[in-house]
């Protein structure tokens, strides 16, 4: 019950999806075409005909945005791929940017 004089506030809550970030590869001319196969399907979770696909186009166009993720999860794979490009010698270099 109300009394008089006395407000109700209302609490307007806005719930928007989070930002989606893109990772993008780029080519060099070190980091093995297996390697970058490799990376997408343990790390990045496509088929081997899609990991093919994304391969060669960052080997014939210069790079490829190979999936959209939220910041942390982004982040979180490209560490993981440059961690293992490391572990093996590669140059391999991967960006993230907004979607």
């Amino acid at each position: 019950m109300a009394t008089q004089g006395e407000t109700r506030e209302r609490t307007r809550i806005n719930i928007r999806e989070p930002k989606h970030y893109r990772v993008i590869m780029h080519n060099d001319d070190f980091t093995s075409m297996e390697f970058v196969v490799d990376i997408l399907i343990d790390i990045f979770h496509k088929d081997e005909a899609e990991a093919e696909r994304l391969m060669l186009m960052v080997h014939e166009e210069g790079r490829a945005a190979v999936g959209s993720y939220p910041y942390d999860i982004a982040v979180t794979k490209v560490q993981a791929a440059a961690a293992r490009a490391k572990e093996e010698g590669y140059p391999f270099r991967m960006t993230v940017e907004e979607a």
